[in-house]
């Protein structure tokens, strides 16, 4: 009787455990609390362009929160991905844009104007 006792016990437990196993590895990804895709990361923030500093390759912008760097909206500095970008834009512009943490710099890898 234990005998059987233990062998249900460890079945249950073998069951559950390959139910967490595959939820983790089945590569699905949840919605966002708001029920919307998770695209975080490829969200473009709004933002206007401050100053264009083509010799230090720098673009100063005042932007909105910057959801996939978990930043509030503010002015600040970013480096640029590709120097041409700061041929596109001029101080004024209004831009939506992407930034990422990249070697340790905030960094905008992805600009276009405003709509």
């Amino acid at each position: 009787m234990i005998n059987i006792r233990y062998a249900l016990i460890a079945s249950v437990a073998a069951l559950a455990f390959s139910s967490i196993t595959t939820a983790q590895t089945s590569g699905a990804t949840a919605p966002a609390a708001s029920g919307a895709p998770a695209t975080i990361a490829t969200e473009l923030a709004e933002g206007e362009v401050r100053k264009v500093d083509k010799d230090s390759k720098k673009l100063t912008l005042k932007h909105g929160p910057l959801k996939n760097l978990d930043m509030p909206a503010m002015t600040m500095v970013f480096q640029v991905k590709e120097e041409a970008m700061l041929d596109k834009v001029q101080a004024g512009d209004k831009v939506r844009f992407q930034a990422e943490k990249i070697d340790g710099r905030f960094t905008v890898t992805r600009l276009e104007a405003a709509r």
